[in-house]
């Protein structure tokens, strides 16, 4: 149907974008097409019982031919998948003759056009968006690898807030390998028909991918669960609190997948499990997600509600007020990671479809390296760390002794 050069790039983009569930007209087709011929089918063989004259009910791919006498002329409007394409108005007829059913004139190339050509405007906005996604993912994919390194190395800053920081970067290079493997298994090449898929690899991968995208978020809500604690009061974050957070983040989506898997399974074992249009089992997997955005967004409101009354210098002693500026900053870094983006995107209609494609794919793909930037390289810990595993290096290797060398101490905003 289309060129082998657009088809993957289109299927791609629709699997991608998980948050719309929406199928590209191509593979639309192939589906809509299987049901019309299960529906003929079905038909057949209720008339099987019935008189044997004149020409019995035909499905010949593409349209149902009912039961007609010899001699009759029966004609049928182009199919409505062809609609997909282009409103087609078309119409095809078969003569019933006493040897059987005719050829159908005029050919369905002819009565039922399809245009199948893409415009080039359309062909460079999907490869854009494709191109754009891959580069963010790649990046962040390195970016997040190098943060992790860096807590990892340093005993200084292994702590409970920095620990709670790696899962969170795991969680997005998770992610990012999980689009990589779902790309490689469902795509392996253009020849592929992409919309029957349906093979334990593209399945396995499909899987990978939608835990990974749910652990991301429950990740970025332990991020909020543990910031708001910090704010309301000056607990004490035990092992057995991170094991907690640890389950939450790591654990609890493994319940929902275990939960959709069953239900695909039993229930919708089609294709590749990529196509959740119209699934009431979806929302398994994007239930949880919706509570874990909504959760977010209260809690940055109470961060914001509560870093405004303590900020007021009335209320707080003079000597706390820096601390209490530096926990606003950062706050305000966080509005991108807090899901603010996805209540906005949520809630475009459906004329600005693009702009909520570019918001879920391009602006997301780089929602890792602007996690690995405001919580590792411009804290301040890190940089002076860094700074003084510099200065060391300088000292054993060159002899130079600094006196900002000789100790640091960690320094921690909150």
């Amino acid at each position: 149907m289309f060129r082998p050069d657009t088809r993957g790039i289109f299927l791609s983009l629709c699997l991608a974008r998980v948050a719309l569930s929406l199928l590209h007209p191509e593979c639309e087709f192939y589906f809509q097409l299987e049901k019309e011929e299960r529906l003929c089918l079905q038909y057949i063989a209720e008339q099987e019982n019935r008189s044997t004259e004149g020409c019995r009910p035909l499905w010949d791919e593409v349209v149902c031919w009912p039961q007609a006498v010899t001699g009759e002329t029966v004609q049928r409007g182009c199919p409505a998948v062809f609609s997909l394409f282009r409103n087609n108005t078309g119409s095809v007829s078969r003569n019933c003759t006493s040897r059987g059913w005719s050829k159908a004139f005029p050919a369905y190339h002819i009565a039922c056009t399809v245009d199948d050509d893409i415009p080039e405007t359309e062909q460079s906005y999907f490869a854009t968006v494709k191109l754009i996604y891959t580069i963010g993912y790649s990046i962040s994919l390195g970016v997040l690898a190098v943060a992790v390194f860096i807590l990892l190395m340093f005993r200084r800053l292994r702590c409970a807030r920095n620990f709670i920081h790696i899962q969170l970067f795991l969680s997005f290079i998770l992610k990012s390998v999980a689009v990589f493997i779902k790309d490689a298994n469902l795509f392996p090449s253009y020849d592929t028909n992409h919309c029957t898929l349906s093979t334990f690899a593209c399945k396995a991968s499909v899987v990978f991918c939608h835990y990974c995208m749910i652990t991301n978020f429950f990740w970025l809500l332990v991020e909020a669960l543990y910031l708001n604690s910090l704010l309301l009061s000056s607990f004490y974050h035990s092992r057995r609190c991170l094991w907690g957070l640890s389950i939450l983040g790591w654990g609890v989506p493994v319940v929902f997948i275990l939960l959709w898997i069953g239900s695909r399974v039993y229930f919708e074992d089609t294709e590749c499990w990529d196509n959740t249009k119209d699934s009431p089992y979806w929302w398994i997997i994007q239930g949880p997600i919706v509570v874990s955005i909504a959760v977010n967004f209260m809690l940055f409101v109470n961060i914001i509600r509560i870093l405004i009354q303590k900020l007021n210098p009335r209320l707080i002693q003079f000597n706390n007020s820096s601390q209490y500026r530096r926990l606003a900053k950062s706050t305000l870094l966080l509005i991108p990671l807090f899901g603010t983006h996805y209540m906005f995107s949520s809630f475009l209609p459906d004329y600005l479809n693009n702009l909520r494609f570019y918001i879920e794919l391009c602006l997301g793909s780089f929602q890792g390296l602007l996690v690995a930037v405001l919580y590792c390289f411009l804290n301040q810990e890190v940089q002076k760390e860094v700074h003084m595993q510099w200065l060391r290096w300088q000292e054993r290797s060159y002899g130079v002794v600094s006196p900002a060398a000789k100790g640091s101490q960690m320094d921690t905003p909150f």
